[in-house]
């Protein structure tokens, strides 16, 4: 499938302060973490998907489009929740909703009901006809996310939309963005700077650091290239763990015991090799056998260290 973003060495500046520098990077149909620090670069660069800023350097495309060039036919296909609170107190929810839909063009009759429907499926059908002043934080950003996807956008762009929630929220807030990227099927960016909530529902990241891309792809592939080591679990506990790490050091590999696993560092071709004909000539009774995983916290400090 054709990526949903292409960036080819992009570079913005404010005046003498660089916001991105060369970033280049494919964004494939699915839920995509930005991630990165305040100031990394997160910010600007939505406003270049956005067609709100023109690269001084390098060329992005949004769905097939430039986002300077092609920018009103790009807005009425991407959904944005903004960060900071923009909503005003005094008009209903559902008015709110309504009215933008209507600006992202569609007829008055199909977006009074796609506001309803929106407002339904992040939780908010029953006060979908309160002020907007009278709500939560949790529900303003709830209306928020309404409004990106009311219109049936092919791109949703979220910025931060767990700011202000407590953890009950937040964890209601991440599951409403899986939704979205999982069974309405919507491709979703989401922007953030919290490692957790982007690694349990994220399918793929962008990590940004000083303006710079230092890591991009699929989140399986990039936990499983950062980690170089052979996990085995077989039966008989301590004992059989410590014959099998005898057994692979005798045939070369270097290997320890890590709990109730072998962990048999993989430094060539060949040892994945060399840990099969092990388990074979000891007659171990074989659980489970993979290449360790890291954790999207490892994957992050590895990326910020280089």
């Amino acid at each position: 499938m054709a990526p949903v973003v292409r960036a080819q060495a992009v570079s913005k500046r404010w005046g003498a302060t660089a916001a991105l520098q060369g970033a280049s990077f494919e964004i494939q149909p699915g839920i995509t973490g930005l991630l990165g620090s305040n100031g990394a670069g997160k910010t600007t660069l939505l406003g270049l998907l956005l067609g709100m800023h023109r690269p001084d350097e390098g060329q992005v495309e949004v769905l097939g489009r430039d986002p300077w060039t092609q920018g009103a036919d790009l807005r009425a296909r991407v959904g944005y929740a903004p960060e900071h609170e923009a909503l005003p107190e005094d008009v209903r929810a559902y008015d709110i909703v309504r009215h933008l839909t209507e600006v992202h063009g569609l007829p008055s009759r199909e977006a009074q009901t796609r506001a309803s429907d929106a407002l339904y499926e992040v939780g908010l059908g029953e006060e979908r006809f309160r002020p907007v002043g009278t709500m939560s934080t949790g529900q303003r950003q709830r209306v928020k996310l309404a409004v990106a996807i009311a219109h049936d956008p092919e791109l949703v762009l979220l910025d931060e939309p767990t700011n202000g929630l407590d953890p009950m929220q937040r964890d209601s807030m991440l599951t409403l963005v899986r939704k979205i990227g999982h069974e309405l099927g919507l491709n979703v960016i989401l922007c953030s700077h919290l490692l957790e909530e982007v690694e349990r529902v994220s399918d793929a990241v962008v990590i940004l650091d000083g303006g710079r891309v230092v890591r991009s792809g699929p989140l399986t592939e990039l936990r499983r290239s950062d980690a170089n080591e052979l996990m085995v679990e077989v039966d008989g506990g301590e004992p059989e763990v410590a014959r099998l790490v005898a057994a692979l050091v005798s045939a070369g590999v270097t290997a320890r015991a890590d709990g109730a696993l072998v962990a048999a560092l993989m430094s060539g071709p060949t040892v994945f090799d060399l840990v099969r004909d092990a388990l074979d000539e000891g007659r171990f009774g074989l659980r489970r056998l993979e290449q360790r995983t890291s954790s999207l916290e490892e994957v992050f400090l590895s990326a910020d260290a280089g």
